[in-house]
């Protein structure tokens, strides 16, 4: 006869142990302690075993029975369930220690080690800042728990802050984290999929840039009077030859720079693009350098940290040198000199657009034009190299009209 609840109940305990027998194997302990313990009997491949399900009233008689009935199908397909409980259990506990912030954590460490797509060391930080913001809200969450509500709240705390741009960033951070979560078969989805649009859109902001030739000498000049520190001098005179990154020139390194070859050549790891680039030096930022070095030495950073020189300058020193000289934000910036170098070269008609934009260390889609006009523009970036720190000088000693046609200083 199959049992009823109130047969369960109504059981009374005896010195040993005993079974109440329900159908299909299954059936209840009952100890001298009064527990009641489902267990259910089953045989796979002829021999026979024994599988739990919990303590009555905990699992319900219905309960039990829906339990060995899911066990009964495992059966039917060839399987042991109590192996197959072992490995769900192992599963849930393996998901419960996937939280949001472990997986980011692997996601950042991964990207850092990525080949030609790893992250430059500044990228990487700002990545890992950003991601660290959902920490107290869905990072302690198991990844496969959380749903597109959480994760849209969790980005709108940012939002509601202000800080537009760092929301935007950090949803497209989850997203890449959760996408990887699905990569590495530790979530089905991404919840972020169709969170596009949800946020508010940032105002584009461009980086402030002295790009009008009769400005160029004035701010030059500005620099040659700075009465800062003398390392940030140095990098604010340097800076308009390369233009290089801001976090390239802070990191440069003196074992990467070849004074007789004059090329400075910056590893692929502190690049943007994940590939060395090599930047012919002028005349003009030779001086520079060899001037530096009879100070400082030819050991570690070319501009070391004022208080370690273990460590670069600070990210934030040139902008606010700029700023002691009287420029806001919004006209110039350490990343303006890069503008200011594409807009006047462009300008100038003299040189092609490839060679600027390999100068410029950007980045081109087609590999195959890639290499080919890394190696066929050299000699011509080696000649605009020098023609553009004679521009320079030409305005800084206050020159009226620049060598091409359509533009005038004053």
């Amino acid at each position: 006869m199959p049992l009823s609840d109130m047969a369960i109940r109504k059981a009374k305990t005896r010195e040993k142990a005993y079974k109440l027998y329900d159908e299909l194997g299954l059936y209840v302990i009952v100890s001298p302690s009064g527990s009641r313990l489902w267990r259910m009997k089953f045989k796979h491949r002829g021999v026979e075993k024994k599988l739990s399900f919990g303590s009555y009233p905990e699992v319900s008689l219905r309960d039990a029975r829906k339990l060995r009935d899911d066990a009964r199908e495992v059966l039917a397909e060839g399987k042991n369930p109590v192996l197959e409980k072992q490995r769900e259990r192992i599963r849930a506990e393996a998901l419960a220690e996937n939280t949001f912030t472990r997986i980011a954590n692997e996601y950042c460490s991964k990207r850092r080690r990525d080949g030609d797509r790893a992250w430059a060391p500044s990228t990487a930080a700002r990545c890992e800042y950003l991601l660290s913001l959902l920490d107290t809200s869905i990072g302690t969450m198991p990844i496969h728990e959380i749903e597109p509500i959480d994760a849209l709240t969790a980005i709108r705390k940012i939002e509601k802050r202000g800080k537009l741009e760092s929301a935007r960033r950090t949803l497209q951070l989850a997203g890449a984290v959760f996408r990887y979560a699905v990569a590495t078969a530790r979530l089905k989805s991404d919840p972020t999929r169709d969170l596009r649009g949800a946020l508010l859109t940032p105002t584009v902001k461009h980086y402030g840039a002295v790009t009008e030739a009769k400005d160029v000498g004035k701010l030059l000049r500005a620099i040659d009077a700075y009465e800062g520190q003398g390392m940030t001098k140095w990098a604010l005179q340097l800076a308009p030859h390369v233009f290089v990154r801001p976090g390239e020139l802070r990191h440069a390194r003196w074992d990467e720079i070849d004074f007789d070859a004059a090329v400075w050549t910056i590893p692929a790891e502190k690049m943007k693009m994940r590939k060395p680039h090599h930047v012919p030096l002028s005349t003009q930022s030779i001086a520079i350098l060899l001037e530096i070095r009879s100070i400082t030495g030819s050991n570690g950073y070319v501009f070391p940290s004022m208080r370690s020189r273990t460590r670069p300058m600070s990210d934030n020193t040139l902008n606010a040198a700029l700023r002691r000289l009287g420029y806001a934000s919004s006209e110039m910036t350490a990343h303006g000199f890069r503008a200011m170098a594409s807009t006047l070269l462009n300008e100038s008609g003299k040189w092609s657009y490839d060679a600027i934009e390999r100068a410029l260390a950007h980045g081109d889609t087609d590999k195959v034009r890639a290499a080919y006009h890394r190696g066929t523009h050299w000699k011509e970036r080696v000649a605009m190299a020098q023609w553009w720190s004679n521009l320079l000088d030409s305005l800084r000693s206050g020159a009226t009209i620049l060598p091409f046609p359509g533009v005038r200083v004053g």
